[in-house]
């Protein structure tokens, strides 16, 4: 089953709640064996297909259940009884890794308005991570095309390391912190040579 905390950038696929024995905590109509489907981190929703002996069941709706036998269950379990039912298996799930981008102003290491406000989000999911929790951070520096190769490659090196002491600055505790730059090679956005590409000027920050 997936884990409800919100996060800014993750993995699309929906992921599943499988109970081999049903909790006292949910309703009797539930069947022993079940599947539940789930949002993913932020709040997409995909869509599960549950087949077996007795059918097949196309779940599309947040908290919808079907059997593990392929019967329809018409039941759909809202956030509170999926966390009494499945309270253990979520809080035993590892801390999913986190997926954020940060935009610079043109040529120089200042950040956009947004991403000045999308870096205080980071670091309040930093800090609110388990305390037990491994937090590596992997921060990449990419620049548009404007500008040679060479002073690309630079000004990328800037941004990751601006980025990198901010993260450090902070006090938030870190098992590794790792840079990287690619100047202009690996472009978000494909474009010419010396094309001015606000989607190119950023600092990727995982953390996982």
């Amino acid at each position: 089953m997936k884990n409800d905390r919100p996060h800014p950038s993750a993995a699309r696929a929906p992921w599943l709640v499988l109970a081999m024995f049903l909790l006292s905590a949910c309703a009797p109509s539930l069947p022993r064996s079940y599947v539940v489907l789930v949002p993913d981190p932020d709040g997409a929703v995909g869509q599960v297909v549950v087949s077996g002996p007795k059918g097949r069941q196309v779940l599309t709706e947040a908290g919808q259940v079907a059997a593990i036998d392929g019967s329809a269950v018409n039941i759909v379990m809202n956030h509170a009884e999926v966390d009494a039912a499945f309270g253990d298996a979520k809080a035993a799930q590892p801390v999913l890794p986190g997926h954020f981008m940060l935009y610079f102003m043109s040529g120089n290491t200042q950040l956009t308005a947004a991403s000045e406000k999308e870096l205080q989000n980071i670091l309040s999911y930093l800090k609110d991570r388990p305390p037990q929790a491994m937090t590596e951070v992997v921060v990449i520096g990419h620049t548009d095309t404007v500008g040679g190769d060479a002073d690309n490659v630079i000004l990328s090196t800037q941004r990751a390391t601006l980025v990198a002491e901010r993260l450090r600055a902070s006090g938030v505790k870190f098992t590794s912190i790792k840079q990287e730059a690619h100047g202009e090679k690996n472009l978000l956005v494909r474009t010419a040579d010396n094309v001015d590409e606000p989607r190119n000027r950023r600092v990727q920050v995982t953390v996982r």
